[in-house]
């Protein structure tokens, strides 16, 4: 059990590491042809995966092919999408806290669908998110929101969180028929297809990849292999083991990770007021995962 502990800590570490991955990367790759080559390099390892586990690529077809491309176009395309174009206005440390959104946004909506149901621990959790986040994202000024608006990579980032809520949801009904790992197979091949369109049309028929520099090489195959394939594979094994709930669980780190790992590599500094924000939404997202951990449990 311990293993698969450590797994799970090393996959959230290494999620983490991808806003800093992604942060240096845009810094030199357009960010289409970015997320293009990162989902190439993680659909060949998924693929293999697959046909070491299962021995078979799946066949799609009918509703299935549907949910696929629903998948592909929102977890995958529009996903990175928001994210490299968004780490091109903010740093790392900010984005991976904006995104600490993602399990708040999924349980309003899942609320909302009447999937889910609130219960006063989760909506207190909720609360604390939202506000640090909110504090997060206004540099701790609230207020001024209200006359500067949300900032562009903030809004790039939000973006982000509202693409995976979608993934999340539309996710569930595939795997019903699927494999959790034959669903991100299909969705990753599909999703890369489009952001190889996507990065024809950015570079206008000139493609500068043999340019790039072995940096943004090394972070490419960082990003397709550990921040894609191999976290994928542990998670799941993680979700296997545990099961989903108490799995999740661990997503909270991310976050966390991601400011940790962008301070010592990126040397990024953020103001107090933003660590501050960051705790609290960090705190708000515990508890809602717990009291939704807590609720399945009862469940089952």
């Amino acid at each position: 059990m311990l293993r698969v502990y450590t797994k799970l800590v090393l996959a959230m570490v290494l999620w983490g590491a991808t806003w800093s991955a992604g942060r240096a990367v845009v810094q030199e790759v357009p960010p289409f042809a970015a997320a293009f080559f990162r989902f190439l390099i993680a659909v060949v390892c998924l693929g293999l995966w697959l046909w070491h586990a299962e021995g078979r690529l799946l066949r799609v077809r009918g509703r299935e092919l549907g949910l696929m491309l629903g998948l592909g176009f929102t977890g995958i395309f529009l996903y990175n999408a928001f994210f490299l174009h968004g780490l091109q206005h903010i740093n790392a440390s900010r984005a991976a806290l904006v995104v600490a959104l993602n399990p708040v946004a999924i349980a309003l909506v899942s609320a909302a669908l009447g999937q889910e149901r609130l219960s006063s621990l989760k909506v207190i959790g909720l609360v604390l998110a939202l506000g640090g986040s909110v504090w997060v994202i206004s540099r701790g000024d609230p207020v001024s929101l209200w006359y500067d608006g949300v900032g562009v990579g903030e809004a790039l980032i939000l973006g982000c969180v509202a693409a995976w809520t979608f993934y999340t949801l539309v996710g569930r009904q595939a795997t019903t028929t699927m494999s959790s790992l034959a669903v991100n197979v299909w969705a990753c091949a599909l999703g890369c297809l489009l952001l190889g369109g996507a990065a024809a049309v950015e570079a206008r028929g000139t493609w500068a990849w043999p340019q790039y520099s072995f940096t943004a090489w090394a972070c490419l195959v960082f990003l397709g292999v550990f921040g894609t394939a191999v976290s994928y594979i542990w998670y799941t094994e993680g979700v296997k083991a545990l099961g989903a709930a108490r799995a999740a669980v661990f997503i909270n780190l991310v976050p966390l990770f991601g400011v940790l790992i962008a301070t010592l590599v990126l040397h990024e500094r953020l103001p107090a007021a933003v660590w501050v924000g960051g705790a609290i939404s960090l705190v708000g997202v515990a508890v809602t995962t717990l009291a939704g951990a807590s609720q399945a449990r009862r469940v089952s």
